[in-house]
């Protein structure tokens, strides 16, 4: 299968193809994939939808999550992550790069790079990571506003509003904003860094929307399961940017040895073969897909001449 000449993919807008995920019983896990390649694994392993995060894209870029990276950097995996899968995939559109406007603009660009669904934070710039101390927030009713251009511009995409005021301002603003996002026009409400399993229970039963948790490493919210979160009320829950941590901590390893030793096959056992490469990208796909393409005949009227004539 290449996407060059499949049939198979599903002609629904990504956003309505995720709603019909979540219409179903259960929480759905949505693990992040930061490219192409991490998104393929990730459908192998059978997930049905993909995460891409701000901070895992900015971190594979070499750059911090401090509202560096650009809307057009995120397009480019969007394209790249969907073109490899056709899964929907849940973008992190940090504080929607600006204001209104900007946030309507990249609803748009998102839905025509293929996304499903864009989460907005409501943060002042510099954003900052949700687990990090002396966030910034701008009031409800900017935020309010934002989410109303976003919901109205938007042909498919999924809205998510995110709040960060749990940190900044205390649990019941949090829950306020979260009522006034709905209110403004979001689909979910994704309430960041809650700090315990209560929090995460009694928001529930404040906010009556579909939720989404987030379940990253070494921040301020307990280590959960899917089954925990989805006991506690929450339909959707995320890893953001744990693949990217196993893949950054396994090349962190062979750098040292290889620096140390000089060669690189005393690691091959814990490196993916060629031939499990080859099957992951559907090489052999793409070869026979170019290998029956024949050649193009190129005529005497190509080439400006006229027929010959008896």
């Amino acid at each position: 299968m290449t996407y060059l000449t499949s049939t198979s993919l599903d002609p629904r807008p990504a956003g309505d193809r995720l709603r019909d995920l979540l219409s179903g019983p259960g929480l759905l896990q949505i693990p992040g994939a930061y490219n192409g390649l991490a998104a393929l694994q990730a459908k192998r392993a059978g997930f049905e939808a993909v995460y891409l995060s701000g901070a895992a894209v900015s971190a594979s870029m070499g750059i911090p999550d401090l509202g560096i990276l650009g809307k057009e950097d995120v397009c480019f995996f969007i394209r790249q992550i969907r073109r490899a899968t056709d899964l929907p995939v849940v973008v992190d559109g940090d504080t929607g790069y600006g204001g209104v406007l900007n946030a309507m603009d990249t609803v748009r660009s998102f839905e025509e790079a293929g996304a499903a669904a864009v989460h907005f934070e409501d943060q002042e710039l510099p954003k900052k990571c949700g687990h990090l101390n002396d966030k910034k927030l701008i009031s409800p009713e900017e935020m309010a506003a934002k989410v109303s251009a976003a919901s109205r511009t938007r042909r498919h995409l999924y809205i998510i509003a995110r709040t960060d005021a749990a940190a900044s301002e205390g649990f019941d603003a949090a829950v306020r904003r979260a009522k006034l996002y709905l209110e403004a026009g979001a689909d979910a409400i994704f309430p960041e860094a809650l700090t315990s399993e209560d929090m995460f229970r009694e928001f529930a039963k404040q906010v009556k929307a579909p939720l989404l948790a987030n379940m990253t490493e070494f921040g301020r919210t307990p280590y959960l399961s899917a089954a925990e979160f989805g006991s506690l009320g929450y339909r959707m829950v995320i890893w953001p940017v744990s693949a990217l941590r196993i893949a950054a901590k396994a090349q962190e390893r062979f750098y040292g040895k290889l620096r140390d030793e000089g060669r690189a096959d005393g690691m091959l056992d814990a490196m993916q073969t060629r031939a499990e490469l080859y099957d992951l990208i559907h090489y052999a796909d793409y070869e026979a897909l170019d290998n029956s393409i024949k050649k193009t005949v190129v005529t005497d009227s190509m080439r400006g001449l006229r027929a010959k004539t008896t």
